[in-house]
This record gives C-alpha cells, structure tokens and sequence, in this order.
C-alpha cells in the first residue's frame, strides 16, 4: 500500500490530467453557480405596503417591491413575503433535496457503470434542468426543477472530484483537493457580476448556462478512471487508457500491463463491487461511515447557513457577495498548505473550530458596527468552505474504491439534511439564535473528526478487506 502504482504508470498530474481539470473546471460552472445564485434569485426584498403605506408590514394584498437592486426575482413574481415565507426557505431547501437524491442516485450508478458516463450525464442535465427551470409558469414547477437541478448538482460534485482524484497519484491529491475547488471560486467571483448586469431571475438563469450546452461533447473527451476498470476487472481496457494517458504525459508504456497485473493480483478473490449495505457490513467502515455523515451534516448546514446569511447583512449585496468570494482564496490556499504539511484531522479540526469561535464573536459585535460583522460573517463562512473542502478529500481517502462514491454519495446525503435546514434556520428571526446554532454544530463536527483515523500520504485503499486491517492505517 505505500507505492501507488497508478502514479508510477501515468505520473503524479501532467498534461492530460490538466487537460481533464480544465474540462471538469469548464463543465461545472452551471451547477456552482446554482448554489450561489439564491441570494439573487430568491432574495430578501423590500416592499412598501400599499394597503396601509407601512414598510415591510405583514398580512399585506398590496405589496410595491423595491426593484432598485432585483429587478424581478421568485419573490417578487410569487409573493413570497408575510405567510407564505416558508415557501421561499422551501424553494432554497429543495435543491439540497435534490442533492441529496443526486448523490445517491449518482453516487450508486457511479460505482456500477463507471465514472465517466455518470460525470457527463449530470453535467450536461444540470445545464437542461437549469435553462428548463427559466421558463416555468407557476412556482410548483420551480420547486421541481429546483430538485431536478439539485439532483444534477449532486452527481457534478460528487463524480467529477472522484474522477480527479482517481486519475492523479497520491502525492499530488493536496493539490488536487485545492484545484477542484477552482470553478467554484471563479462562478462564485463572475456570478455577483452577472447578476449585476442581468437583474432578472429568469435571464440570469439562461445566461448562467445555456453557454454550456457544449459540454455533451465531453463523452468523447473524458477517460474512463482507470482505477476503476480494474477494481472491476476490465484489464484490457484499464491498460488501453493507462497507456494512452502514460502517452500524453510523455511516459514510458512498457510497463503497464504488469502494473495492470500486479494490481489485480491485489484485488483477487476480494469484493470488486461495491453498493451501501457494505457500508454497514465490517466495524471500520460502519463506523466511519456514521461518523463522516453527520460532520457532511454538520458542515453543510454552517456552510450554506452563512452563505445565506450574507444576503441579508446591511450594504451592498453585490459587494457583499464579491468580498465573500474573495476571502475564499486564501482559505483555499490555506487548505492546499494544511494538506501538505498538516495532517488530515488537525487541518479539519481547525478549520471547524475557527469557524465555531468566528461566529460567537460575530455574535456579541454590534449590529451597527458593519465592517466588524461582515469580516467576522466572512472569516466563519470562509472556515466553514476550507472544512467542507477538506471533508471531500479526507473522506476520499478514508472509505476504499469498490464503495468510494457510494460513502461519500451517503455522507452527501446527510450533508444535504443540513442544507436544507439551513434557509429555516436563518429565517428563525432572532439573529442571535441562528447564529449560535450555526456555531454549535461546527463545533460538534470539529468533535467527531476526532474519531477518524488519519489518512496522509497513504495510497487510495480499493478493497473493504484493505479498509479494515487493523495495522493498515495508523490513528494518530
């Protein structure tokens, strides 16, 4: 387990796997732009009462919208104000649904068929969900396009980061962990732009991915992981793709078929598939699986908690979210950094820890004191995105090939409980209390991260037998 092989025959990251992160890079700007866009596509507005002429009053017939940030928006066109409020945190939470059946579903499919087939079908149906969900008349259709486009989230962020990790070698995965995370930071910059120039929902949701109907053309453009074909037991094919990766990495190809060799021989007589009730078979892997699920949980719901939090702090949304983005660089260099030299536990135990502490003292600041708000908001939501980052990465780590997708598609599906309890929370209307909620479960994550073993510098495990010897991996 110490030499990963799969490295040694198409080398650590070179050109072709620079050329797949750039396509996965390209392809899943739609899906991160939709779990930025709710503060511009279902926002907190303004309105005047005209039945009373009263600010912002409740039960109100009448209401006159301040357009002069959001021109139209889903409250605005379905009057998601006074009682029907909850159908606006509903419309927010149902993308964190689809998620979670995205995850599931595509996480499952993953495993089975491959990781290439799966990568494309849901990159492509995001964009159709998406430009589907502009058009709509009535606001029930856009809760169900909402699940659609969330189910389609689910499966891009799940099966392009597998499918990165699988094709590089174990010394360069802090790297990649960091590198995945480009097409969000760059959506998360470009979308309060765009959403400054296209103040109408509907158009912003066009311009936010009918540009990417291209990407059907990555079937032919994506590889099979070729650590999945052998775990599987397709050889020929996985010693077709090594080689002409090895080729366009300007390797030598000589050796690949006993690479090929000696890693079945790894995997004979052992468990090639894998589904979620082996989740639960052995000791190890139940426990792990548990623990990972509720810190996805814990950290899903502080993530999108204060992202949306954001949206409601005093001053300009558009620059609130730009500064928001930008904090989000360093933490990711932070993140490549404390993956390099930090081991995986002390790295995501700080980061939800600082996140914790953050929000206490965002609490006890004054209201009227705005920078101090935003930069403590800032610094929790920043903290909370470099443990979300590194929770993908240690759990890739953690859980073998036959059932990777199928633990992290688990752990995403409790990650989207948080998520979607998230737009509750923060409409709870006692600021405080939803910010100490926010608080405590990062705190309660920190906690269970404790119990996980620690996973640097080891070569991905692919059998569940692997998972569970007891010297394999060392809880240190």
């Amino acid at each position: 387990m110490d030499e990963d092989l799969i490295e040694t025959a198409i080398g650590r990251f070179g050109k072709y796997q620079t050329w797949i992160l750039f396509l996965i890079t390209v392809g899943r700007f739609p899906a991160e732009y939709q779990l930025n866009n709710v503060v511009f596509i279902i926002p907190y507005v303004d309105y005047k009462c005209l039945d009373n002429n009263v600010t912002n009053y409740c039960p109100c017939a009448n209401p006159e919208y301040d357009t002069s940030t959001i021109v139209s928006s889903v409250t605005t066109e379905w009057n998601l104000i006074c009682n029907r409020t909850y159908l606006a945190s509903l419309a927010q939470s149902m993308l964190q649904v689809g998620i979670l059946a995205g995850s599931l579903l595509f996480g499952y499919f993953s495993d089975r068929c491959g990781r290439k087939s799966v990568v494309v079908i849901s990159i492509f149906s995001e964009v159709v969900f998406v430009v589907i969900s502009a058009f709509v008349p009535y606001f029930w259709m856009f809760l169900v396009c909402r699940f659609l486009i969330g189910a389609s989230l689910g499966g891009v962020m799940l099966c392009c980061y597998i499918l990165l990790i699988e094709l590089c070698g174990k010394s360069f995965r802090p790297y990649a962990s960091g590198l995945s995370e480009l097409p969000y930071i760059l959506s998360y910059f470009a979308l309060p732009v765009k959403a400054y120039f296209v103040r109408d929902w509907r158009n912003l949701q066009l311009v936010t991915a009918v540009p990417w109907v291209i990407t059907i053309g990555y079937f032919w453009l994506m590889p099979e992981s070729p650590r999945w074909l052998i775990t599987v037991g397709r050889k020929r094919e996985a010693v077709e793709t090594l080689t002409y990766i090895a080729k366009k990495n300007g390797l030598p190809t000589n050796n690949i078929e006993d690479i090929v060799e000696k890693l079945e021989l790894e995997i004979k007589n052992q468990q090639k598939t894998g589904n979620f009730i082996d989740l639960f078979r052995t000791p190890k892997v139940r426990a792990y699986t548990l623990i990972a699920a509720f810190v996805w949980m814990f950290c899903s719901h502080t993530f999108f908690g204060i992202n949306q939090y954001i949206g409601r702090l005093q001053g300009n949304i558009y620059i609130n979210v730009l500064l928001s983005a930008a904090c989000l660089i360093p933490g990711l260099i932070i993140v490549v950094l404390t993956n390099l030299y930090l081991k995986r536990r002390i790295s995501v135990i700080s980061s939800f820890a600082t996140a914790s502490i953050s929000l206490l003292i965002f609490i006890v600041i004054p209201s009227d004191i705005r920078v101090a708000t935003l930069v403590f908001a800032i610094i929790g939501l920043t903290a909370a995105y470099m443990a979300f980052v590194q929770i993908y990465l240690y759990s890739s780590e953690i859980f073998p090939t036959v059932i990777r997708n199928s633990a992290i598609g688990f752990a995403s599906m409790f990650a989207r409980f948080g998520g979607f309890i998230a737009p509750f929370v923060v409409n709870i209307g006692i600021e405080w209390v939803s910010i100490l909620i926010f608080s405590g479960v990062a705190l309660a994550a920190a906690i269970l991260c404790y119990f996980l073993p620690e996973t640097k510098s080891i070569t991905l495990p692919n059998t569940i037998e692997q998972r569970e010897k007891p010297n394999e991996y060392v809880n240190s």
